[in-house]
């Protein structure tokens, strides 16, 4: 199979959808991999390093669409992209659908064959969105922290305080793997951290697991609505699967809040838990409401693409080995885990969250 490896071009997006020890196992697979000149060198790699491994080199995005069988991404498609899709090609990326009526349509139209790595299910877990949203927990802790700096807006609050001064209360919504990466983070910088999840099963575990600063609370919203007018950093962390994120902070609930207290929306890729939340980006990520910070990059690991890139390949690989071997339909016929994966075949809307999304 012709595998294409195109450039992102979704601002500050700096990684990219196959690394060198990648495109070596499928080119000895028997493939071909194609990769546009210039993709990889926000991630560290270069031209030359794809082809030490095998890999082709693509003078232009048109010629990596055109020539491949399957595209390989990180981020969605963005609508310069569209027209360059082939009916029955095979993309295989973060798509977050459910957030984007647009993308949707455009992928219907296209009548190509869409697998999201997010929806993609292996024994309950989400192989795919797992790192990703390893990196994104720990970074918004991290830009939470800068964002609570005074010149940024905030409250000019230091996470761990110091010996007689009051350090910062974090407020995670979500116990999954964002928030539980998020509280590492907070826990280990001295916060005094708030988990509010729904499942109490997942609440016994993490109140065994973390730190002594950390407590778990069940979700509810009253409880939310309690939380946050302590707070002074609020993570969004949370995820339905395919599906749009619930509405959890209201625009009015902001009220509640404390002046240059912030909101670091993980959620955003799925549409947002926070009312007022909307996308930015790495260029432009923060606006206030009421008072309230907002940091809601929609591509959170594209600023530590080392990390994330291989982090990312590391976990692909497989799933991408196995459709080049079977053909997208055999493969997820064959393996459960692809057939979730499959939000879109042929001009279809395969998956019950993204049609719950739009009505469909």
């Amino acid at each position: 199979m012709i595998i294409g490896v195109p450039k992102e071009i979704k601002p500050q997006e700096n990684r990219i959808g196959a690394v060198p020890a990648m495109v070596l196992d499928l080119v000895e697979a028997g493939n071909t991999v194609l990769v546009e000149k210039g993709g990889g060198l926000g991630a560290g790699i270069s031209d030359d390093e794809y082809r030490a491994v095998g890999a082709r080199i693509g003078d232009s995005a048109e010629q990596v669409y055109g020539e491949a069988e399957m595209i390989i991404k990180v981020k969605e498609p963005l609508a310069a992209e569209y027209p360059l899709i082939k009916p029955d090609q095979i993309l295989f990326t973060y798509f977050h659908f459910a957030a984007s009526r647009e993308l949707t349509d455009a992928m219907l139209a296209s009548k190509a064959h869409c697998f999201a790595y997010e929806t993609l299910v292996h024994r309950d877990s989400l192989p795919l969105l797992t790192p990703m949203s390893e990196v994104a927990g720990r970074m918004s802790v991290q830009v939470g922290a800068v964002c609570l700096e005074k010149h940024m807006g905030g409250r000019g609050m230091l996470m761990g305080g110091i010996p007689g001064v009051d350090n910062a209360t974090v407020v995670i919504l979500g116990g999954g793997v964002v928030g539980t990466n998020a509280a590492k983070m907070a826990a280990g910088l001295g916060a005094d951290v708030r988990m509010l999840d729904i499942d109490l099963d997942r609440l016994r575990y993490l109140s065994d697991v973390m730190a002594a600063n950390v407590q778990t609370l069940h979700s509810s919203p009253i409880a939310i609505r309690e939380q946050i007018a302590q707070a002074d950093l609020v993570i969004g962390a949370v995820l339905v699967q395919g599906a749009r994120a619930p509405r959890l902070i209201r625009k009015e609930d902001l009220k509640l809040m404390k002046d240059g207290a912030v909101v670091v929306d993980v959620a955003v890729d799925q549409g947002g838990c926070i009312e007022t939340c909307k996308p930015t980006t790495h260029a432009d990520p923060t606006y206030v409401v009421d008072g309230v910070l907002h940091y809601c990059v929609a591509n959170m690991p594209g600023a530590a693409p080392h990390t994330s890139t291989r982090a990312l390949g590391n976990a692909t690989l497989p799933y991408i080995a196995t459709i080049a071997d079977h053909g997208w339909d055999a493969a997820s016929e064959a393996d459960p885990a692809l057939a979730r994966g499959l939000n879109v075949r042929g001009g279809v809307v395969v998956n019950e969250g993204v049609r719950a999304a739009f009505g469909m």
